[in-house]
């Protein structure tokens, strides 16, 4: 299992500022680069789908032996796009025994919900 360091996406700012919606200010060099990553590994529709059934799963967290089926892909495919999610920071896993567990990181979807909320109201229809 890799040993990378993971950047935590959500830490407050020194103004003890976090989670800056998109419609509240423009986001700076550094957060467009944090949440670039986190949108390209969410922007496969395999990798999507995974981060749906990891997220949604009971008891959360699932076995990869439980994910592969699922797709018309090899484990070494499913192994990458599991990779991509972990490295951008959406999922975390545990080696037991011979299968590997994976979970979503909340912390990180909530960062993403906050980001992609408004304050201002939806449009009215006529």
């Amino acid at each position: 299992m890799s040993k990378q360091e993971l950047v935590v996406l959500g830490q407050a700012d020194e103004n003890g500022a976090c989670c800056t919606g998109v419609a509240a200010a423009p986001l700076d060099v550094d957060q467009v680069a944090e949440l670039a990553k986190v949108f390209k590994a969410l922007g496969d529709p395999v990798r999507l789908r995974l981060m749906s059934m990891i997220a949604s799963q009971a008891g959360g967290e699932v076995c990869v032996c439980d994910l592969t089926p699922a797709f018309d892909l090899s484990q070494p495919t499913i192994s990458h796009h599991l990779k991509v999610l972990r490295q951008a920071g959406l999922i975390d896993c545990e080696r037991r025994g011979t299968w590997v567990y994976y979970w979503a990181l909340p912390a990180t979807l909530d960062r993403l919900a906050a980001f992609l909320a408004t304050s201002q109201p939806a449009a009215a229809t006529a």
